[in-house]
């Protein structure tokens, strides 16, 4: 099954979610609607609205409070890739120039702070508290995984176990919160909503994962963004952490150095020292381990092609290129 296929599963409830952006997207103030638009519009996979889409119609509930739970979803995504780029220094995603470089930092902060609030005033329309406790909890979940990976920037000292729970908060964690929500959303019993949970945070593990390695290994005009980002901006992801510990002491301390640095002057020695060291096959295999306990949860959804579709996504997830 291919990411076609997959979409092909909720087509109508996607396209119900096209819809209700944009009409979610107005606003008196011309300049919010044209970035919001812009972002918006511009290409993501929208990974994340998929996953409640497909969680609601594998128990056969994809309805309307389910399309606007994924727009919540989306909206809160959004606004968090607005920031990111403004923290990241960010010119380009997605093979296009950020909002930021566009309009500027000021516009783009404030108009991912009108999609969080634009969320939040539709996360009160579903009537459901639970839902919100989820999305509430979870927002502060990734602004501390935001955090935490700006403070681990130019610093070779992060350890495997610290860049998880960094990985977890700034990307895992909404991945989480789409699935669980969904499975709060059709209050579904405790050992299914667990496993729904349990399958967002491993898909986001692995999804991350594989974006460690394709920072490296993948080809900027796929990715839409530029190859080697991570290591000009110092950031340590797990490529890197396993190299260090992996490879001989000048090994180890070029690539301290290049951390410390950032940029991308070393570059192609560190990734002689990542390559001879096992890194990428390392990384490659742990996001195939999250993969695979992803798809171990499914147990406990009933078996449709919806479930399917989240099986096949979880492969799609480990094997893209970009």
């Amino acid at each position: 099954m291919q990411i076609k296929d997959v979409l092909a599963t909720v087509n109508t409830e996607f396209s119900a979610v096209d819809r209700l952006i944009h009409d979610q997207l107005a606003s008196r103030v011309p300049l919010v609607e044209k970035i919001a638009d812009y972002i918006v519009s511009s290409g993501g996979k929208r990974i994340r609205p998929l996953l409640v889409l497909l969680s609601a119609k594998a128990f056969g509930r994809a309805d309307a409070d389910a399309v606007k739970l994924a727009t919540v979803i989306e909206f809160l995504h959004t606004a968090t890739l607005l920031h990111d780029d403004v923290v990241d220094t960010s010119d380009m995603r997605r093979g296009n120039p950020t909002a930021n470089a566009r309009w500027g930092n000021a516009p783009s902060v404030l108009v991912g702070d009108f999609l969080y609030s634009r969320a939040f005033q539709m996360m009160v329309e579903l009537q459901s508290l639970p839902v919100m406790k989820i999305l509430s909890d979870a927002t502060c979940v990734i602004a501390e995984g935001e955090v935490l990976q700006l403070t681990n920037v130019k610093n070779p000292d992060v350890s495997e176990e610290k860049y998880m729970d960094v990985i977890h908060g700034k990307t895992a964690m909404l991945f989480e919160a789409s699935t669980h929500s969904a499975a709060a959303l059709l209050q579904l019993n405790e050992s299914e909503t667990h496993a729904l949970q349990e399958y967002g945070k491993e898909l986001g593990l692995a999804f991350q994962l594989i974006d460690d390695v394709l920072d490296y290994e993948g080809d900027a005009s796929e990715l839409g963004k530029n190859v080697g980002d991570d290591l000009a901006e110092g950031k340590p992801t797990l490529p890197l952490i396993h190299a260090m510990a992996h490879a001989g002491e000048d090994g180890r301390m070029l690539i301290r150095q290049a951390i410390r640095k950032g940029g991308l002057d070393d570059m192609d020695a560190v990734m002689a020292i990542v390559r001879e060291c096992g890194s990428m096959e390392y990384t490659r295999n742990k996001a195939n381990e999250c993969r695979d306990r992803a798809i171990a949860h499914l147990q406990q959804v009933p078996d449709s092609v919806a479930r399917d579709a989240l099986i096949a996504l979880a492969n799609i997830a480990v094997e893209r290129t970009a």
